[in-house]
């Protein structure tokens, strides 16, 4: 033991999806789900079940701790929802994108945490592995999949995704398998995200619009095409202001993405598919 009531810890090790586990003066200590405990043949009495019933229907997760075989404590752990959580996820409903659940915690905290934000489909008890099948599952659907996460279970699916999102706030392994870096702890930049790449796609039709405009129209004026039929020509330097202009169109239409704004949180739910 050293100071205070901090003990010497060795052995430690993660088990994803289920808990942890370690050694505390040549004690196993087990840190973690019901299935976990079960792997471990530790019984679970049916008091201490119900009392974790309880935890998980007030979104809340049960953890369980085990001390040389024996069911030691429980305890209740909560993450708070983002204030902006709910209308986020109503926001993203309005621009036509089904928000999906997908976490290795139990279904009842999973579900009693999607009836408050709103989530309709959830996926609960889901290894990190199983995250990126979920992701190919929709894809194989024909859906495009946008995935934000911020732990080391969300990276496989962060790179399954065709669009992985990180949260800035989160572990480097789930930055560097993203797409997106929302540098804020914001979940309406997701938002952003999503509305500034639809416009900037918009933009990116309507530039293909101005440049073939000229290759479609004024290319065969100026190749006297219509010269036998209608006696109608290009002098050869209209012509060339003509292809002149067509890029400049094309690079002033792009610079209008500069005065772009983010749209926001009370006009979120303002947003409508287009």
């Amino acid at each position: 033991m050293i100071s205070g009531w901090l003990f010497d810890v060795s052995d430690f090790s993660v088990l994803p999806g289920r808990g942890i586990q370690c050694l505390i003066d040549g004690k196993l200590i087990l840190v973690g789900n019901r299935k976990l405990m079960t792997e471990s043949g530790i019984d679970i009495p049916t008091h201490v079940e119900n009392f974790v019933v309880e935890l998980e229907e007030s979104a809340k997760t049960g953890i369980l701790v085990a001390y040389e075989g024996n069911l030691v404590g429980v305890l209740g752990v909560a993450d708070p929802l983002k204030r902006e959580a709910a209308i986020v996820i109503e926001g993203l409903g309005k621009m036509g994108v089904i928000p999906v659940m997908v976490t290795g915690d139990n279904w009842r905290t999973a579900q009693a945490v999607a009836k408050e934000v709103g989530i309709q489909d959830v996926r609960a008890e889901i290894m990190p592995a199983g995250k990126a099948d979920v992701v190919r599952s929709f894809q194989k659907d024909g859906s495009i999949v946008a995935m934000v996460g911020d732990g080391i279970n969300d990276s496989p699916a962060l790179a399954a995704a065709d669009v992985g999102m990180a949260i800035g706030a989160g572990t480097d392994i789930a930055i560097e398998a993203a797409d997106y870096v929302l540098m804020r702890n914001n979940l309406e930049d997701v938002i952003t995200a999503i509305d500034l790449s639809r416009k900037t796609f918009t933009r990116i039709r309507l530039n293909y619009v101005f440049a073939m405009a000229y290759n479609v129209i004024a290319i065969p004026i100026a190749a006297g095409v219509f010269f036998p039929s209608l006696g109608i020509i290009l002098p050869p330097w209209v012509a060339g202001a003509c292809m002149a202009m067509s890029s400049v169109s094309v690079v002033c239409s792009s610079l209008l993405l500069r005065r772009y704004r983010k749209p926001r949180l009370t006009a979120i739910l303002e947003i409508v598919v287009e």
